[in-house]
């Protein structure tokens, strides 16, 4: 086996202008990889470039346009890792509220665009290269209204294993974050966000909410780590065990 670094290598990140994907960008290229981000807003893709490394590469994408992956994958070329993290605002409704409707749009951007992701840069990815996904930890501890979001989440963990069966010897892992101080939350209020975090802090064994910085290095230990894949990695600060 060789060994497997990120130096030189061609990491790209669906996702990759807040939260968890601008942290593993800036992680890869501190790490010596060429990095492309991509993301649905070219607004934010500007915004992200002015902030990382300088060398990385960004471009508008649109996962939930099946034709503008693939032309992306095209353009793209041979590369070693590909990285998900693409998401939108959770979907939080106790299931007599659903909208199906909503429900059914929740899927787009994060399932189904990992499938049109893997489907067409899959093909692309050098040998020794990986594919990481994007778990949470409410795949295993749901709460409630967290009806769609849970099925998401443990649809992501079953395509991962799928996925490592199917395409091996490419690996394929998945990480699974708790609760990050990230963009995510900002649909929410001041207080009521801050509240959250207050309260997940004092539950948590680690007594604070983590930051996507301490989840990114997971994403990358698993991009050169050769002999993990089918796995999901949880980095929550133990809020599985309470």
């Amino acid at each position: 086996m060789a060994n497997i670094t990120l130096q030189n290598s061609k990491v790209v990140i669906a996702g990759g202008t807040s939260g968890i994907g601008f942290a593993v960008a800036q992680a890869a290229a501190q790490a010596g990889a060429e990095v492309i981000i991509a993301s649905s807003n070219q607004q934010r893709v500007e915004a992200a470039l002015k902030r990382l490394p300088q060398g990385v590469r960004g471009e508008p994408l649109d996962v939930t346009d099946e034709a503008q992956v693939s032309a992306f994958f095209a353009r793209i070329g041979a590369f070693d890792h590909l990285v998900y993290t693409a998401g939108e605002a959770l979907l939080l409704e106790n299931l007599a509220d659903l909208s199906i409707a909503a429900a059914q749009r929740a899927f787009e951007v994060r399932y189904w665009g990992v499938l049109k992701a893997v489907k067409y840069g899959a093909p692309l990815i050098r040998e020794n290269g990986s594919i990481t996904l994007t778990s949470g930890v409410a795949s295993s501890r749901p709460l409630p209204a967290w009806t769609i979001p849970s099925s998401i989440l443990g649809a992501i963990e079953s395509l991962t294993r799928t996925l490592a069966v199917e395409l091996a010897p490419l690996r394929v892992n998945a990480v699974a974050p708790g609760v990050l101080r990230t963009e995510m939350w900002n649909s929410m209020g001041d207080a009521d966000r801050q509240g959250l975090y207050d309260y997940i802090a004092e539950k948590m064994p680690v007594r604070r909410v983590g930051e996507a910085s301490d989840v990114a290095r997971t994403y990358l230990y698993l991009m050169e780590q050769g002999f993990s894949t089918g796995q999901v990695v949880v980095v929550d600060g133990g809020h599985v065990l309470v």
